[in-house]
């Protein structure tokens, strides 16, 4: 699939079929993800592969009970290692560097995914402790971002976006009249 395509088509899928995603698949969203670019090079992502039943339902009840999480075949939590980041680029570096670097690997994994006719959906709304006790973080690594993949059990539709002309301004920021 071409780049352009799966940027345009990924979207976000809550229902699973039965299918399995096999290893190979799983590696390669996690090769996609860990090609994307972090400050310094520093890499600070962490991921963990989750298959076993009664851990997944653990996660989606700590994601809020977000029970579609549970149903797919593979969960991935990614997570920041903020220790890693602070030490090339001190409290800037583990408060925000460390995150959106793992939000651009996060975003390769989904469009990866897309290219693979995976579905996945990228789920931020969870109690960060609970995770980190059911995935068994130590502290400096945080978990960011929790991604349930699967094959697709639904078609979704476009989501409407705001035009180019409504989000860019040129030399400052203007205000809408």
């Amino acid at each position: 699939m071409e780049v352009f395509e799966a940027i345009k088509t990924r979207r976000s899928i809550r229902a699973f079929t039965n299918e399995e995603v096999s290893e190979e698949e799983v590696q390669k969203l996690i090769d996609a993800a860990r090609q994307a670019p972090s400050a310094g090079n520093i890499q600070p992502w962490e991921f963990i592969i989750m298959k076993n039943p009664q851990r997944k339902h653990k996660l989606a009840v700590a994601a809020l009970n977000q029970t579609f999480i549970e149903e797919a075949p593979v969960v991935i939590v990614v997570c920041a290692n903020e220790v890693r980041s602070g030490r090339g680029y001190g409290a800037r570096g583990a408060a925000l560097y460390c995150l959106q670097d793992t939000a651009a690997a996060t975003q390769n994994m989904l469009l990866a995914a897309c290219a693979l006719e995976l579905g996945t959906c990228w789920v931020g709304a969870f109690n960060e402790e609970e995770v980190r006790k059911v995935v068994n973080v130590p502290r400096g690594i945080r978990p960011v971002v929790i991604v349930p993949v699967g094959h697709p059990a639904e078609k979704t539709r476009s989501a409407p976006k705001r035009s180019i002309t409504d989000i860019v301004h040129y030399e400052t920021f203007q205000e809408e009249t």
